[in-house]
């Protein structure tokens, strides 16, 4: 659902601003550690604001609340102490989802800013907004407006417009993957791709069935093939507005797409199924991605992919043993229906590799169980052919609060998914493990020479509760990554 909150300068008094707003709640924030002069509203209280904190036994911590009522100006108000740690970026965000959440039920809250960077702030409280709910509204509603002032509005102002920018694009990615897959199939993907383009200024072209058969998209077509719901391969495409005085450098974004994974014939059971609608968490974010591009003024030249399909069990289902043709010609064995994510993706980075010259391909995916266990519900799992890439998606990841761990492609597994009958098999039939690495050799077989990142998000794509600015359900994981790797000028 669209964020609902609206984040917005106040000026520099916070008592004028809670009077002119007439704010329901006044918000201060608090260190962790040695702390600044207090602030105007201690006069409101009988007590300092440290020996409030203590009271509480607070210790300013990251997302921490204390709240108690104070007359501020013409009338009594909640007055709320938020924790904001040391600062950071991350305890930043943290600090701006706990207020919103705080917030739910009001129509205006006014806080003063923290020190440090108010644009992770502001993308943390709007993100910490974020609700996803088809029927009854909720009992309390959003946060109307946060009103935040500070020694320089016109600071506030800018980190506001570009902390929205990133947290809508996180939004969007996470109402696409949250929407239920009786909705969302490859087709109605496909018309929101078109709508965002037309929104934002993109170019959108959609590959049909008919397409896909005459391109030789053999990956897309099998998964699709048991679905009454028929595949489509999405390309949207950015240019910068003076293409003169871009980068010269085009980078593929290329996402799975897969719609609802039942596993195929290969059927999961049925607690693997409910979080399927999620399975084309990747595609949302490349289609996220896109729509913030020219908002954000990016200089590079970004073509988006989205591989989409629905994996279903029927009569015309793929077959474990079938062998599959791909764009381009390179053949693969199915051994498992259920490893589908695969299997499109290779046909798109093929397309990206053949037809369109990238100079840097990143593809992303809720692709594996076994990047999950390895690295938990935080991290996402990095894959790269070259250092230099590898190194600047980490420090994005980082910058951006989507933390990523680079995995080996380790060379000696490469024979686990050699095939008797085909160029390559759909997973490993050694008995080696590594199933993530194994996905990630699978993929590298169509990447050509390009240079090319594999993020593997299964783990951090979902979540089971709400958690900073994280909230239950589809997390949008990987799009605020990318837009820090492709605009860090503009998401700093």
């Amino acid at each position: 659902m669209p964020i609902e909150t609206r984040v917005q300068q106040a000026g520099t008094d916070v008592l004028e601003a809670a009077g002119r707003l007439e704010a329901e709640v006044v918000a201060v924030p608090v260190r962790s550690g040695p702390r600044a002069p207090e602030s105007p509203v201690a006069g409101s209280l009988p007590c300092t604001l440290d020996e409030l904190l203590a009271l509480h036994r607070a210790k300013g911590e990251p997302g921490e609340i204390v709240s108690t009522t104070a007359r501020i100006g013409d009338r009594p108000r909640e007055l709320v102490l938020y924790g904001v740690g040391d600062a950071s970026p991350a305890d930043l965000r943290r600090a701006g989802a706990a207020l919103t959440r705080r917030g739910k039920g009001r129509a205006t809250l006014v806080a003063e800013v923290p020190e440090g960077d108010l644009a992770a702030f502001a993308e943390g409280a709007l993100l910490g907004g974020y609700a996803f709910k088809i029927g009854a509204a909720p009992a309390r509603a959003p946060l109307g407006t946060l009103a935040l002032t500070g020694p320089d509005p016109a600071a506030i102002e800018a980190a506001a417009e570009r902390g929205g920018r990133v947290a809508r694009a996180s939004a969007l990615a996470r109402d696409l993957a949250n929407t239920p897959a009786g909705e969302k199939d490859p087709s109605w993907l496909a018309g929101q791709a078109e709508r965002i383009a037309a929104e934002t200024g993109l170019t959108a072209r959609v590959r049909g069935e008919k397409e896909l058969v005459e391109g030789g998209f053999g990956g897309l077509l099998a998964v699709g093939a048991g679905s009454a719901r028929p595949p489509r391969l999405i390309e949207l495409s950015y240019e910068p507005e003076d293409a003169g005085s871009g980068t010269g450098r085009h980078v593929v974004l290329v996402g799975k797409g897969i719609t609802f994974d039942s596993g195929g014939l290969s059927l999961k059971p049925n607690e693997g199924m409910k979080t399927m609608k999620t399975d084309m968490a990747g595609g949302a974010v490349v289609m996220a991605v896109m729509s913030a591009l020219r908002a954000l003024g990016v200089r590079d030249r970004v073509t988006g992919l989205v591989a989409a399909a629905e994996n279903m069990p029927s009569g015309s289902s793929m077959r474990p043993g079938d062998v599959i043709t791909h764009f381009g010609g390179t053949t693969s064995e199915v051994l498992n229906t259920d490893a589908e994510g695969r299997l499109v993706l290779a046909d798109a980075l093929a397309y990206a590799d053949a037809e369109l010259d990238p100079d840097v391909v990143v593809d992303v995916a809720t692709l594996t169980g076994a990047a999950k266990v390895a690295l938990g519900l935080r991290h996402g799992a990095l894959f790269a052919n070259d250092d230099a890439l590898a190194g600047a998606l980490t420090t994005a990841g980082t910058a951006a609060g989507e933390p990523v761990w680079r995995l080996p492609m380790v060379e000696e597994y490469r024979q686990a998914i050699e095939s008797d009958v085909a160029d390559v098999s759909n997973i490993e039939r050694r008995g080696f493990g590594g199933g993530a690495i194994m996905a990630a050799l699978f993929l590298r077989e169509f990447a050509g020479d390009r240079t090319w990142a594999h993020l593997d998000v299964a783990g951090p794509g979902r979540a089971t509760s709400d958690d900073g600015d994280i909230s239950r359900g589809a997390t949008g994981f990987g799009a605020r990554l990318l837009l820090s790797w492709l605009a860090p000028e503009r998401t700093a």
